[in-house]
């Protein structure tokens, strides 16, 4: 795990190198679904800071696993209304707001459980207007209106954009224009959210595309953890 890391590492230290941008304009978001909570220890112990997740149902017990970890948790996944409430008890962030349903039923929660939750709008590139995309989101042409809605939601900050590279539509295996689309978007988002300034975008195989397409956060999992026994 500690060689798979350092090699990260490397990786975006020269995709930065290569785009002209300081490694600190960067931030590795380790995910580490379906792997255990020892993991998550060993990942702390090597001193990463930032760790997502995906399933609830994997994700609650291992942060209350976590407790005294030094840790930020990071929600990726596509949130059911239903799980809302335990997401808002250990989550620092969701990734993956993409309606206006989720938006009251997670400031509602938050609310609730007295937190505050940052909140990333995830964006679909390979939706038609109004559509929801095939990996989860919101298509472009819905951003402005819901990122109004959670930054006008008690107990939600607005902190920016977040996608996946689309396995379909005009931006099917092009990671890079896909990652500079989202770019394009995070910039007219921060003409009226001036603190919406997070983009994050790329994962193992495409980390170099996202760092060069300005992504200020990478969710890398099998480059890190490699591929071993899982979670049941």
């Amino acid at each position: 795990m500690a060689d798979n890391l350092a090699r990260v590492e490397e990786r975006i230290a020269a995709a930065c190198a290569a785009s002209g941008r300081k490694r600190s304009e960067v931030t590795l978001i380790v995910v580490t679904k379906t792997y255990p909570a020892t993991d998550v220890r060993l990942l702390s112990e090597l001193g990463v800071r930032e760790v997502a997740e995906n399933r609830d149902q994997d994700a609650a017990p291992k942060a209350a696993a976590c407790t005294d970890v030094p840790l930020r948790w990071h929600f990726v996944g596509q949130l059911q209304s239903n799980k809302v409430r335990s997401v808002a008890s250990y989550a620092d962030l969701v990734q993956s707001v993409d309606r206006k349903r989720l938006v009251n039923a997670l400031s509602t929660a938050a609310v609730r459980a007295g937190r505050e939750l940052d909140c990333l709008l995830q964006v679909a590139l390979d939706a038609e207007s109004g559509d929801a995309g095939g990996r989860g989101g919101i298509a472009p042409d819905g951003v402005a209106d819901l990122a109004d809605a959670v930054a006008e939601s008690e107990g939600l900050r607005l902190r920016g954009l977040m996608t996946v590279a689309p396995l379909a539509g005009p931006y099917a295996g092009r990671p890079r224009a896909a990652f500079e689309r989202l770019r394009e978007i995070s910039s007219s988002l921060r003409v009226a959210h001036p603190a919406a300034t997070m983009v994050s975008a790329g994962m193992s195989s495409d980390l170099e595309d996202a760092v060069a397409a300005g992504a200020t956060h990478l969710r890398v999992g099998t480059a890190v953890l490699g591929v071993r026994p899982r979670l049941g």
